[in-house]
């Protein structure tokens, strides 16, 4: 026996083939009068940015090389000697050296950062320990504060400072903890994030050159990751970052151009931080608003790994390397470009993308920036995929910080868990279930539609030209979007 229905009434068929219709129309008598010449001029505008990230990533390419065949290192061109005792001065011939440690909430990690701290190897009386605790839970400022008292007991230096409210985030808190009494003996100051770990000997490094050099204002060091096998995620955060300090910090410092503070792992002259104007609150990258000032105040930064006149180079390198190519031309175009424009180009076939904008250039780009991990060339499609995911957020702060808008000042502090230092029989917490759309990233999960729309497009009417690109960045965007992948990278 056979039963015969119909899915959809006769009646909502219709209508549905009246839209349908309409659509059709509607998106004929704009399509070729503005679609068309809307998408030419912003893959125009796409291709010019990325000839400029072009030149800018194979300058310093060359740059790079030149430095590791002929370059020099800082103890060569700048002075260095080790720091000796003198016996008529003894110990009062060292600087005087402030270690400042800013903390928020830092469960996991705030003994290892004031151990790490307080174990630096420097005359004891000339260093003092600043712990800068902004934490908002009573029970972890409680445990910080036990913790500088047990090394205080040991005979250290420790401060424990506090403030009632959290104006102004990081740069509040060190600003605050600049204005103490004590810190008017001390010559240079020394910044450690809570998941920062320094070497014993990283002052005796470092504070010659500072000493030696009065022409250099901060000394940068490089971070190294201690969980960077830790997963997938990570290395591919490893990638990024490496290239940020083995290529970006290093030309910077080899050119005498520019490259901004790190925000941790860094010495400063502290006649250098006044004349800047100090710590300012005004944005959330205040480590990079300070060192901007500071080299426009003629003062010279020391990468490790003419009276202060600033250069037209220097100004050149701050205005269009630094700000303009990296900051805003680099996050915009991974985003616009190969998530937003490209796609679009599959359902307006008319505009084409040329073979050198979309193969050749990306492809030199992405070696380049890949040669600072040389271990992960491998994994080089996943930190694609990885590296187009997170512009989406980079071109919104981008936009947020140029426009302005009302989240521009805000901080959010990445919770440091220090897995990766826990030994492998402690049993980590088990995280709170929950529910399906709590942590859902509305943005990301319309991305991946946007692109899985595009791809099934592609395929749907048999033109084959970005689909695998398409669906595999989609599922990327949906991963991300779902709230499983949230991870970071400790440094040391």
């Amino acid at each position: 026996m056979e039963y015969t229905t119909r899915a959809i009434p006769e009646s909502f068929r219709g209508a549905r083939d009246d839209f349908t219709l309409q659509f059709s129309m509607v998106w004929d008598q704009i399509r070729a009068p503005l679609i068309v010449p809307l998408l030419r001029l912003a893959v125009a505008v796409c291709l010019i940015m990325s000839v400029m990230l072009f030149i800018e990533r194979v300058y310093m390419g060359v740059v790079i090389i030149l430095i590791k065949l002929f370059g020099r290192r800082p103890e060569k061109r700048y002075k260095w000697e080790p720091m000796k005792d003198d016996v008529e001065l003894g110990n009062s011939g060292y600087p005087m050296v402030l270690i400042q440690v800013p903390m928020y909430n830092e469960r996991e990690v705030y003994q290892l950062s004031i151990g790490a701290a307080c174990g630096l190897s420097w005359p004891s009386d000339r260093i003092i320990i600043q712990v800068l605790d902004d934490s908002t839970d009573p029970t972890i400022k409680d445990m910080v504060e036990l913790e500088c008292q047990r090394w205080a007991s040991k005979g250290i230096n420790i401060k424990y400072e506090i403030r009632d409210n959290r104006n102004g985030y990081k740069a509040g808190a060190l600003k605050e903890g600049m204005k103490r009494s004590y810190v008017k003996n001390c010559d240079y100051v020394a910044i450690f994030d809570a998941d920062f770990q320094p070497e014993p000997d990283f002052l005796w490094r470092t504070i010659p050159f500072l000493v030696h050099n009065p022409e250099i204002g901060l000394v940068q060091a490089r971070w190294k990751f201690v969980n960077a096998d830790e997963c997938l995620m990570t290395r591919m955060q490893e990638m990024s970052l490496n290239y940020h300090f083995s290529v970006e910090q290093e030309v910077g410092s080899s050119t005498y151009a520019f490259f901004g503070f790190n925000g941790t792992a860094g010495v400063w002259r502290i006649g250098a931080l006044n004349e800047a104007g100090g710590w300012k609150d005004r944005t959330t990258v205040e480590d990079m608003d300070l060192a901007v000032r500071a080299s426009l105040k003629g003062w010279k930064f020391l990468y490790l790994d003419d009276l202060r006149k600033v250069t037209l180079w220097k100004k050149v390198h701050v205005i269009y390397s630094f700000f303009f190519v990296r900051k805003i031309v680099a996050h915009i175009i991974t985003f616009v470009f190969y998530c937003v424009v490209l796609p679009a180009t599959v359902v307006v076939p008319e505009v084409e993308v040329p073979k050198w904008g979309l193969v050749y250039i990306p492809s030199i780009i992405t070696v380049l920036n890949s040669v600072g991990t040389p271990r992960s060339l491998h994994l080089v499609i996943f930190w694609i995929v990885f590296e187009n995911v997170i512009s989406l957020h980079r071109t919104k702060a981008t936009f947020i910080g140029l426009l302005e808008a009302g989240r521009v000042n805000e901080w959010i502090v990445t919770e440091k868990l220090g897995d990766a230092l826990k030994t492998k029989s402690t049993k980590a917490p088990k995280k709170p279930r929950f529910r399906l759309g709590e942590r859902l990233h509305v943005l990301e999960i319309l991305t991946g539609f946007y692109l899985l729309t595009c791809g099934l497009y592609d395929l749907a009417y048999g033109q084959y030209r970005y689909y695998l690109y398409l669906f595999v960045q989609a599922i990327a965007f949906f991963i991300v979007g779902s709230g499983y992948v949230g991870t970071f990278v400790s440094h040391s």
